[in-house]
Protein backbone atom coordinates (compact mmCIF):
# COMPACT_ATOMS: atom_id res chain seq x y z
CA UNK A 1 0.00 0.00 0.00
CA UNK A 2 1.43 3.25 -1.06
CA UNK A 3 0.89 6.34 1.47
CA UNK A 4 -1.04 8.93 -0.33
CA UNK A 5 -0.23 13.02 -0.04
CA UNK A 6 -4.23 13.14 1.73
CA UNK A 7 -3.45 10.23 3.79
CA UNK A 8 -0.65 11.73 5.46
CA UNK A 9 -2.34 15.58 6.06
CA UNK A 10 -4.92 13.23 7.80
CA UNK A 11 -2.24 11.88 9.95
CA UNK A 12 -0.96 15.06 10.61
CA UNK A 13 -3.83 16.93 11.60
CA UNK A 14 -4.41 15.18 15.19
CA UNK A 15 -1.09 17.71 16.18
CA UNK A 16 -3.49 20.65 15.51
CA UNK A 17 -6.27 19.41 17.67
CA UNK A 18 -4.07 17.27 20.64
CA UNK A 19 -5.32 19.01 23.36
CA UNK A 20 -9.49 18.16 22.30
CA UNK A 21 -8.11 14.34 21.70
CA UNK A 22 -6.75 14.40 25.74
CA UNK A 23 -9.61 15.79 26.75
CA UNK A 24 -12.59 13.78 24.49
CA UNK A 25 -11.50 11.38 23.31
CA UNK A 26 -12.95 7.90 25.01
CA UNK A 27 -10.91 5.48 27.15
CA UNK A 28 -11.07 1.64 26.69
CA UNK A 29 -12.88 -0.55 28.37
CA UNK A 30 -11.35 -3.16 30.69
CA UNK A 31 -12.57 -6.30 29.20
CA UNK A 32 -10.72 -5.00 26.21
CA UNK A 33 -6.93 -5.72 27.82
CA UNK A 34 -8.85 -9.08 28.90
CA UNK A 35 -9.25 -10.32 25.86
CA UNK A 36 -5.74 -9.13 24.26
CA UNK A 37 -4.41 -11.32 27.13
CA UNK A 38 -5.81 -14.08 26.95
CA UNK A 39 -5.44 -13.87 23.24
CA UNK A 40 -1.77 -13.09 23.45
CA UNK A 41 -0.95 -16.08 26.31
CA UNK A 42 0.07 -13.53 28.73
CA UNK A 43 -0.84 -10.78 31.84
CA UNK A 44 0.32 -7.11 30.74
CA UNK A 45 1.75 -6.75 34.57
CA UNK A 46 5.47 -7.17 33.73
CA UNK A 47 5.24 -7.23 30.22
CA UNK A 48 7.27 -5.05 27.85
CA UNK A 49 5.36 -2.89 25.57
CA UNK A 50 5.96 -0.87 22.91
CA UNK A 51 2.71 1.47 22.22
CA UNK A 52 2.62 3.06 18.55
CA UNK A 53 0.87 5.52 17.60
CA UNK A 54 0.21 6.41 21.03
CA UNK A 55 -1.59 10.19 20.80
CA UNK A 56 -1.98 11.46 24.08
CA UNK A 57 -1.50 8.24 25.55
CA UNK A 58 -5.12 6.85 26.80
CA UNK A 59 -3.77 3.59 26.10
CA UNK A 60 -0.43 3.86 27.56
CA UNK A 61 -2.37 5.19 30.73
CA UNK A 62 -4.78 2.06 30.78
CA UNK A 63 -1.97 -0.46 29.87
CA UNK A 64 0.65 0.74 33.08
CA UNK A 65 -2.49 0.52 35.25
CA UNK A 66 -2.34 -2.92 34.63
CA UNK A 67 1.57 -2.95 35.67
CA UNK A 68 2.82 -3.12 32.09
CA UNK A 69 6.56 -1.46 30.95
CA UNK A 70 5.08 0.80 28.43
CA UNK A 71 7.48 2.85 26.03
CA UNK A 72 5.55 5.13 24.01
CA UNK A 73 6.06 5.78 20.40
CA UNK A 74 3.89 9.05 18.81
CA UNK A 75 5.28 11.08 16.00
CA UNK A 76 3.46 13.64 16.25
CA UNK A 77 4.42 16.88 18.23
CA UNK A 78 1.60 18.18 19.48
CA UNK A 79 0.43 14.54 20.43
CA UNK A 80 3.29 13.86 22.23
CA UNK A 81 3.51 16.93 24.34
CA UNK A 82 0.09 16.28 25.16
CA UNK A 83 1.16 12.66 26.29
CA UNK A 84 4.42 14.32 28.38
CA UNK A 85 2.41 16.76 30.05
CA UNK A 86 -0.23 13.91 31.54
CA UNK A 87 2.61 10.85 31.73
CA UNK A 88 6.37 12.54 32.38
CA UNK A 89 7.91 9.86 33.90
CA UNK A 90 6.84 7.55 30.83
CA UNK A 91 9.23 6.72 28.01
CA UNK A 92 8.19 8.19 24.53
CA UNK A 93 9.78 7.85 21.66
CA UNK A 94 9.10 9.79 18.45
CA UNK A 95 8.84 7.63 15.62
CA UNK A 96 6.54 5.87 13.47
CA UNK A 97 5.64 2.13 13.22
CA UNK A 98 7.08 1.97 9.68
CA UNK A 99 10.37 2.65 10.98
CA UNK A 100 10.73 1.36 14.26
CA UNK A 101 13.93 2.42 16.33
CA UNK A 102 14.21 -0.47 18.50
CA UNK A 103 16.42 -3.96 18.70
CA UNK A 104 14.88 -7.01 17.60
CA UNK A 105 13.12 -8.92 19.85
CA UNK A 106 12.58 -6.55 22.40
CA UNK A 107 8.76 -5.91 23.16
CA UNK A 108 5.97 -9.04 24.26
CA UNK A 109 3.25 -6.89 23.02
CA UNK A 110 3.15 -4.00 20.35
CA UNK A 111 0.07 -2.24 20.70
CA UNK A 112 -1.94 0.23 17.87
CA UNK A 113 -5.40 2.06 19.76
CA UNK A 114 -6.96 3.37 17.47
CA UNK A 115 -3.60 4.35 15.06
CA UNK A 116 -2.90 1.49 12.80
CA UNK A 117 -4.61 2.55 9.82
CA UNK A 118 -2.20 4.70 9.41
CA UNK A 119 0.79 2.93 8.80
CA UNK A 120 2.19 1.08 5.46
CA UNK A 121 0.61 -2.51 6.53
CA UNK A 122 3.40 -3.74 4.47
CA UNK A 123 6.08 -1.97 6.64
CA UNK A 124 4.69 -1.86 9.84
CA UNK A 125 3.59 -5.22 9.62
CA UNK A 126 7.26 -6.73 9.66
CA UNK A 127 8.73 -4.47 11.91
CA UNK A 128 5.94 -5.50 14.72
CA UNK A 129 7.30 -9.01 14.17
CA UNK A 130 10.87 -7.80 14.11
CA UNK A 131 10.65 -6.38 17.68
CA UNK A 132 8.45 -8.88 19.20
CA UNK A 133 9.53 -11.60 21.15
CA UNK A 134 8.84 -15.58 19.71
CA UNK A 135 5.56 -15.88 21.11
CA UNK A 136 5.15 -12.12 21.62
CA UNK A 137 1.45 -10.35 20.09
CA UNK A 138 0.58 -7.59 17.92
CA UNK A 139 -3.12 -5.89 19.21
CA UNK A 140 -4.78 -3.55 16.85
CA UNK A 141 -8.06 -2.06 18.10
CA UNK A 142 -10.47 0.66 17.23
CA UNK A 143 -13.23 2.57 18.97
CA UNK A 144 -16.08 2.66 16.62
CA UNK A 145 -19.64 4.62 16.68
CA UNK A 146 -21.95 1.91 17.02
CA UNK A 147 -24.19 2.34 14.47
CA UNK A 148 -26.25 -0.33 15.08
CA UNK A 149 -27.97 2.33 17.77
CA UNK A 150 -30.06 4.56 15.17
CA UNK A 151 -29.25 7.91 16.95
CA UNK A 152 -25.45 7.16 16.05
CA UNK A 153 -26.47 5.96 12.67
CA UNK A 154 -28.37 9.12 11.70
CA UNK A 155 -25.43 10.97 12.97
CA UNK A 156 -22.75 9.03 11.11
CA UNK A 157 -24.93 9.74 7.57
CA UNK A 158 -25.46 13.61 9.24
CA UNK A 159 -21.69 13.58 9.08
CA UNK A 160 -20.71 11.92 5.70
CA UNK A 161 -23.12 14.16 3.88
CA UNK A 162 -21.43 17.50 5.72
CA UNK A 163 -17.64 16.86 6.08
CA UNK A 164 -15.66 15.67 2.86
CA UNK A 165 -14.07 12.31 2.70
CA UNK A 166 -15.89 11.67 6.10
CA UNK A 167 -14.11 7.54 7.07
CA UNK A 168 -13.45 7.43 3.54
CA UNK A 169 -10.01 6.13 4.88
CA UNK A 170 -11.25 2.80 6.24
CA UNK A 171 -10.42 2.95 9.75
CA UNK A 172 -10.58 -0.86 10.41
CA UNK A 173 -11.51 -3.69 7.70
CA UNK A 174 -9.25 -2.78 5.46
CA UNK A 175 -6.50 -2.91 7.86
CA UNK A 176 -7.75 -5.47 9.91
CA UNK A 177 -7.73 -7.40 6.60
CA UNK A 178 -4.35 -6.69 5.60
CA UNK A 179 -2.58 -7.74 8.81
CA UNK A 180 -4.33 -11.22 8.59
CA UNK A 181 -2.98 -11.57 4.68
CA UNK A 182 0.52 -10.60 5.87
CA UNK A 183 0.37 -12.48 9.59
CA UNK A 184 0.09 -15.63 7.39
CA UNK A 185 2.97 -14.89 5.45
CA UNK A 186 4.84 -13.68 8.76
CA UNK A 187 3.96 -17.04 9.96
CA UNK A 188 1.29 -15.09 12.87
CA UNK A 189 -1.63 -16.90 14.21
CA UNK A 190 -4.52 -14.03 14.07
CA UNK A 191 -7.73 -13.65 16.21
CA UNK A 192 -10.44 -10.44 16.04
CA UNK A 193 -12.82 -9.81 18.47
CA UNK A 194 -15.74 -7.06 18.63
CA UNK A 195 -16.18 -5.45 22.21
CA UNK A 196 -19.37 -3.83 23.19
CA UNK A 197 -19.32 -0.51 26.20
CA UNK A 198 -20.91 2.85 26.35
CA UNK A 199 -19.84 5.67 28.57
CA UNK A 200 -22.07 8.94 29.31
CA UNK A 201 -20.61 12.52 28.85
CA UNK A 202 -21.91 16.16 28.85
CA UNK A 203 -22.81 17.11 25.37
CA UNK A 204 -19.95 19.70 25.08
CA UNK A 205 -17.68 16.38 26.03
CA UNK A 206 -19.12 14.65 22.99
CA UNK A 207 -18.86 17.86 20.31
CA UNK A 208 -15.42 17.97 20.89
CA UNK A 209 -14.31 14.20 20.83
CA UNK A 210 -16.14 14.85 17.35
CA UNK A 211 -13.90 18.02 16.40
CA UNK A 212 -11.00 16.07 17.36
CA UNK A 213 -11.52 13.74 14.56
CA UNK A 214 -8.70 14.16 11.93
CA UNK A 215 -11.51 14.75 9.11
CA UNK A 216 -12.73 17.54 11.19
CA UNK A 217 -9.57 18.81 12.23
CA UNK A 218 -8.61 19.90 8.21
CA UNK A 219 -11.62 21.63 7.77
CA UNK A 220 -11.68 25.72 8.13
CA UNK A 221 -12.59 26.95 11.38
CA UNK A 222 -15.73 28.16 10.22
CA UNK A 223 -16.96 25.18 8.74
CA UNK A 224 -16.16 22.79 11.45
CA UNK A 225 -18.08 24.86 14.21
CA UNK A 226 -21.30 25.10 12.16
CA UNK A 227 -21.26 21.49 11.49
CA UNK A 228 -21.38 20.73 15.26
CA UNK A 229 -23.59 23.46 15.90
CA UNK A 230 -26.28 21.47 13.90
CA UNK A 231 -24.82 18.26 16.04
CA UNK A 232 -25.78 20.07 18.80
CA UNK A 233 -29.06 21.42 18.09
CA UNK A 234 -29.76 17.58 16.58
CA UNK A 235 -28.39 15.89 20.00
CA UNK A 236 -30.29 18.10 22.37
CA UNK A 237 -33.57 17.19 20.55
CA UNK A 238 -32.98 13.57 21.91
CA UNK A 239 -30.46 14.44 24.78
CA UNK A 240 -32.54 17.26 26.48
CA UNK A 241 -30.43 17.07 29.76
CA UNK A 242 -27.44 17.42 27.91
CA UNK A 243 -26.02 13.87 28.87
CA UNK A 244 -24.77 12.05 25.37
CA UNK A 245 -24.63 7.57 25.99
CA UNK A 246 -22.25 7.14 23.27
CA UNK A 247 -22.29 3.62 22.37
CA UNK A 248 -19.24 1.89 20.78
CA UNK A 249 -17.99 -1.21 19.16
CA UNK A 250 -14.35 -1.89 19.66
CA UNK A 251 -12.84 -3.74 16.75
CA UNK A 252 -9.79 -5.88 18.09
CA UNK A 253 -7.28 -7.95 16.27
CA UNK A 254 -4.70 -9.70 17.90
CA UNK A 255 -1.66 -11.68 15.91
CA UNK A 256 0.62 -13.75 17.08
CA UNK A 257 4.53 -15.02 16.94
CA UNK A 258 5.08 -18.10 16.72
CA UNK A 259 7.26 -19.36 19.85
CA UNK A 260 10.12 -20.57 17.98
CA UNK A 261 10.23 -17.12 16.70
CA UNK A 262 10.64 -17.96 13.24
Amino acid sequence: MTTQPAHRVLARSFDTVAAQYAAARPGYPGELFDAVEEIGGRPFAGATVLDVGAGTGIATALMRARGAHVTAVEPGSGMAAQLRAGQPDVPLVRADGDALPFASGVADFVTYAQAWHWTDPAKSSPEAARVLRPGGALALWWNVPDTGVAWVRDQEERLARAVPRYHENGLTGTAQDILRSLGSRLGMRTETRVLRWSRTVPLDTHLTMLGSRSYFAVLAPGAARRILSDERRALLALFPDGQVAEPYKVDLTVAVKRPDGR
